[in-house]
């Protein structure tokens, strides 16, 4: 029996390989203009980090999460009913919020008094989640946290980045809808949280028990319930925006108004209250309405003034953004939008025969060394089919080299597109190719 690949995940194949590197590119190159510098992280991280970080109600963590663990603990767990230490304990990253944090906080990258961390990463994640189009088990993003910075202007510069990001890869402005929202803070939130338990509460009967058993933890998240019914009984719930704190109420309206003068649109929605439990204030989430069917959402993400505490160190405000690359190539599917190609080739170099390999061989390796892509061919074809391969690809010129051209130290060199060809020295074909991709 073949072996595919696990359920849930997927081959990025060299077309969509190509963009996945040049997504990223992208990110480099937009977030980098705003003193975003690049961090890697483990695939791997305690699972205690995500609990704490995260939140253990929320469904990542309880339900999401793959455990990774070294056959030697397995086998003591079974065995000898043993469990694994704490630090053995390991979980693949569901997200990359938890991990950035964890190692700013153990590299003190914002001493006290220090500019803010500005960090930017790009990645797998791995949720046990059902498959579904847009959602897989193992997933690629791109995100950015900003750690000691509370000013609200970090939040809208956050957005506008974001933004700008979407509309750089190709996401047509139209086609996104910004929705924005407060979370409160640990001063106003409680009570809020408060009046949404008594409000599901008075609904019991008409919630379902996923909300219900979400009320006694975090009712918030009965927001973020995909259930038709629960959602319109929590359309009536009690707006956090209309409960939250004179500190909270300045940041958030300063955030809309630096958006406002930005022009940039969005929606405001007391319903957003994002998957995760870390965060604090301002929460944004992007969606598309074509392509993606109910799972529209391609990025989001918002302020966690917390987070650093929850896992060991000093108060830190912090706020960060993740992308989905998967999702936003089905909007970008759904807007027409074409993706480059990965076979690219300056130049064939086609032999007419064996006398003369050695010669192309060595041509080619001087295009390369020139900085052309070149190709010749490695399994002794017809000239006919060798023409057919630099078809295939997608080779601009085609140099051929017979024994007669190499008597003569000249090549044919055949303009693909043009379907035109001329005699070129052969210690000028790098030349030539260099004035015509000119």
């Amino acid at each position: 029996m073949a072996i595919n690949a696990p359920e849930g995940t997927r081959d990025l194949l060299p077309d969509e390989a190509l963009f996945w590197n040049q997504f990223k590119q992208t990110a480099v190159e937009v977030f980098g203009a705003y003193g975003y510098l690049p961090i890697e992280t483990p695939i791997m991280e305690q699972t205690e980090l995500f609990v704490r970080g995260i939140g253990e109600a929320t469904d990542v963590v309880s339900k999401e999460m793959f455990t990774a663990i070294s056959g030697e603990n397995l086998r003591r767990w079974v065995e000898e009913g043993k469990a694994p230490k704490a630090k053995s304990r390991l979980s693949l990253r569901p997200e990359g919020t938890a991990g950035v944090v964890r190692a700013v906080v153990q590299h003190d990258l914002v001493p006290q008094g220090a500019a803010p961390a500005k960090l930017m990463y790009a990645g797998p994640m791995f949720r046990a989640e059902r498959p579904q189009k847009g959602r897989q088990r193992q997933f690629n993003q791109v995100g950015v946290e900003c750690l000691g910075a509370e000013e609200p202007t970090i939040d809208a510069e956050a957005i506008i980045m974001l933004m700008r990001f979407y509309e750089k890869v190709g996401i047509p402005r139209d086609s996104m809808r910004l929705l924005l929202n407060s979370m409160g803070c640990e001063q106003c939130r409680p009570a809020y949280r408060e009046l949404v338990r008594a409000y599901m509460d008075e609904h019991a009967d008409e919630l379902c028990d996923t909300c219900m058993t979400r009320a006694e933890v975090n009712p918030l998240r009965a927001f973020d319930c995909k259930n038709p019914q629960c959602a319109a009984i929590m359309a009536d719930a009690p707006k956090i925006t209309d409960h939250l704190c004179d500190e909270c109420r300045e940041h958030y309206d300063a955030v809309k108004t630096l958006l406002d003068g930005a022009g940039v649109v969005y929606e405001e929605d007391y319903k957003l209250v994002r998957g995760l439990d870390y965060y604090t204030r301002t929460v944004f989430e992007v969606q598309v309405d074509n392509g993606m069917g109910a799972q529209n959402a391609i990025g989001g993400g918002g302020r966690y003034d917390k987070l650093a505490e929850e896992v060991g160190g000093r108060p830190t405000p912090g706020l960060g953004f993740a992308l989905g690359f998967e999702r936003c190539v089905l909007a970008l599917e759904a807007a027409g939008v074409e993706f480059p190609r990965a076979q690219k080739c300056d130049l064939f170099v086609a032999c007419v025969d064996d006398s003369v390999r050695a010669r192309a061989f060595a041509l080619v390796q001087e295009c390369r060394d020139a900085g052309f892509t070149t190709e010749m061919d490695h399994q002794k074809r017809s000239l006919k089919s060798q023409f057919k391969l630099a078809d295939k690809l997608g080779a601009a010129r085609v140099a051929v080299l017979g024994p007669d051209e190499l008597d003569a130290g000249e090549v044919t060199l055949r303009d693909m597109a043009a379907h035109t060809e001329a005699k070129v020295r052969l210690e000028e074909v790098v030349g030539e190719l260099g004035r015509a991709i000119l």
